[in-house]
């Protein structure tokens, strides 16, 4: 199958696709904005420059278009040039791997929506989801610091990454 586009035509197309402030991005800021969450956007100082930041919650959020980042259930790929496509996507997805990862170490708790969760049918579930998320992770840290200051111990199992990325099919 060839290219409806030229070269160059493709090559002006895929250059104006934004990466920072995309639709499913800003929804989810208006949505945090909203209830009163307070976030900071594009923070460069950490791995991977998550896209939204809240700090006070130790918290990071990544809004992740499903071609860009390979989500398994809708991130097709392109019928030309399949193997660069094939080859992009799957670095995306060891970077994106490496900078959870490594956010995790920090002590940041990680929270990845994908672009089709943000769609009209999924969207009201994704975000009463991610603020669940938020509260929770933030009444656990107001436990984890009272049990510190009496010298308890951490529960087992509840440190660590909260990656809402399992795919999760939504209306059916």
């Amino acid at each position: 199958m060839t290219d409806i586009w030229s070269k160059e035509k493709r090559s002006a197309v895929m250059a104006r696709i934004k990466s920072k402030n995309t639709k499913p991005e800003l929804t989810v800021r208006h949505f945090l904005f909203s209830r009163g969450y307070r976030y900071r956007i594009h923070v460069t100082r950490l791995p991977g420059t998550p896209d939204i930041v809240l700090k006070k919650y130790r918290v990071v959020i990544f809004v992740h278009g499903c071609f860009w980042h390979g989500h398994s259930l809708d991130g097709n790929l392109p019928h030309t040039n399949v193997q660069f496509w094939a080859d992009k996507i799957e670095r995306n997805k060891e970077r994106d791997y490496e900078n959870k990862r490594i956010l995790v170490s920090m002590g940041w708790k990680v929270i990845v929506i994908w672009e089709c969760q943000l769609k009209s049918k999924a969207k009201a579930q994704t975000l009463n989801s991610l603020e669940f998320l938020l509260n929770k992770s933030f009444l656990d840290d107001r436990r984890l610091l009272s049990a510190n200051a009496y010298g308890l111990q951490h529960p087992e199992g509840e440190e660590g990454s909260m990656a809402a990325e399992e795919p999760v099919e939504y209306g059916k």
